[in-house]
């Protein structure tokens, strides 16, 4: 049972590789398990792996139908639940239209990114604007980064997680686990 009126996507096209250069990442499992994990455990509406690359949307709809259709379900069914929640996407564009025609409003989409952005919002103002009943989704970056040209495309642009070091590389997973508490408590 959702909780908020948000969703999360992650991209995998397009990202940017360590030159700065947009390129499509591959697919991790791990990444959907916990990211449909955290989404479950944080009340969030959809989870949204969106990748344009075939082989990479049939293995992840294999993970799915595994755990949610398959044996890995009824021997789990906790993960079961938590998988549920994904979709798969071959383009951004895509997976906000699926929001907007389930939600019958406009979607708020918020970028995210490990380096500070100009105009960037804080964890604050956006749990204040998660009041209003429009639906918004977070959008995670693999491989370095999600590229400028689909940042441009946001509506706005979240502050990143920083900790008391001056590290600042987070797993895709471990930064969606911190964002989504981040949001939804306190």
């Amino acid at each position: 049972m959702s909780t908020h009126n948000l969703y999360v996507a992650l991209v995998h096209y397009p990202v940017m590789n360590r030159k700065g250069m947009p390129i499509g990442s591959a697919l991790t499992t791990i990444d959907m398990h916990d990211i449909a994990r955290a989404s479950r455990t944080f009340g969030i509406k959809g989870f949204y792996v969106v990748t344009p690359f075939a082989d990479q949307a049939d293995l992840a709809e294999q993970v799915i139908a595994h755990w949610t259709k398959g044996v890995g379900g009824e021997l789990n069914p906790s993960r079961k639940e938590a998988l549920e929640l994904i979709r798969v996407a071959s383009t951004f564009e895509e997976a906000v239209q699926q929001i907007q025609a389930k939600e019958e409003q406009t979607v708020v989409t918020v970028a995210t990114s490990a380096k500070d952005l100009e105009n960037a919002i804080s964890i604050t103002t956006l749990k204040q604007k998660l009041t209003s009943n429009a639906p918004h989704v977070l959008v995670l970056g693999t491989a370095w980064g999600l590229a400028e040209e689909l940042m441009e495309t946001c509506d706005l642009k979240l502050e990143p997680i920083k900790g008391p070091s001056d590290y600042n590389h987070l797993s895709v997973r471990s930064a969606a686990s911190i964002y989504l508490d981040r949001i939804t408590n306190g």
